[in-house]
């Protein structure tokens, strides 16, 4: 029990933190401290994920910082495809399921590595109370016209269409929501403000996570009090990393980040593969 609401504080203070990244810490958390198979690991995460995004997309829905159009194309695809990664998944073995997830997890702490060092001060990309860090990036795919609505143009519908197959089918394969891609892709392709990629950010993680988590319960036999432990250290972690936001440097973050998804990943890879 106690385990269980750990892992899930820690899933959602990353998620509240940064809109980003708490479910590529759920999977190998799950199977380093509670020794869950792959598979279950996957299941557990999703659901987590998807409910403590849930909990920050409502208080975002208050605030009016959704941006619907880029939410629903890319939310809308991102279901569709999380079953289909589901699906890949259960044909590949296990080990081969953990080496493609450490692989995704490594590349993404290097990544944050080095946008916190070379350029700290778009480290904001993936903090989730950045307000003040509105900017606007040359040449965006996607703009806004007068009326701050977006111009669908083809290359727009086609960067966000890509952008939610990538994530859908992520989602469904290694259980994470897709945040890491979600948040960096609507502030570079749409030229939005730091909080209003966040707070789209959570809904289409909501709708993406929620759509492979009901996919894959009606498949497979889930622990549901365990769910249950981590789902409520989710919302509380969720809360936590809402409050925290606004207090911890944006570069400092993502190195901290970083270094714990490594240690997390290559521990978890030791353990599995040894």
């Amino acid at each position: 029990m106690i385990t269980g609401l750990f892992i899930g504080a820690i899933i959602g203070l990353v998620l509240g933190l940064t809109g980003a990244g708490g479910s590529v810490f759920a999977v190998p958390m799950l199977i380093l401290l509670l020794n869950l198979p792959v598979d279950q690991a996957v299941g557990v995460a999703l659901g987590v994920v998807s409910l403590s995004a849930l909990f920050g997309t409502i208080s975002n829905w208050q605030a009016k910082y959704i941006l619907w159009i880029p939410a629903l194309i890319l939310g809308l695809f991102g279901a569709l495809l999380a079953p289909v990664g589901r699906q890949l998944g259960e044909q590949l073995s296990a080990n081969i399921v953990l080496l493609g997830f450490a692989l995704l997890a490594m590349s993404i702490a290097v990544l944050m590595w080095r946008q916190a060092t070379g350029s700290p001060a778009q480290s904001a990309v993936v903090r989730a109370n950045a307000g003040s860090g509105d900017q606007d990036y040359k040449q965006p795919i996607c703009r806004f016209n007068d009326s701050r609505r977006f111009n669908l143009s083809v290359s727009c519908i086609a960067a966000l269409l890509a952008s939610g197959i990538v994530v859908g089918i992520l989602s469904g394969l290694f259980g994470v929501g897709g945040g890491f891609l979600i948040v960096p892709t609507l502030v570079f392709v749409a030229q939005v403000s730091m909080r209003q990629a966040v707070a789209t950010s959570l809904l289409i993680i909501t709708l993406i996570s929620g759509t492979g988590f009901f996919s894959f319960a009606q498949h497979n036999v889930l622990d549901w009090q365990l769910l249950s432990y981590v789902c409520l250290g989710g919302l509380f972690g969720m809360l936590a990393g809402r409050l925290m936001a606004n207090r911890i440097a944006g570069a400092l973050l993502e190195k901290l980040f970083a270094i714990s998804l490594i240690a997390v990943t290559l521990t978890t890879l030791a353990r599995q593969l040894g």
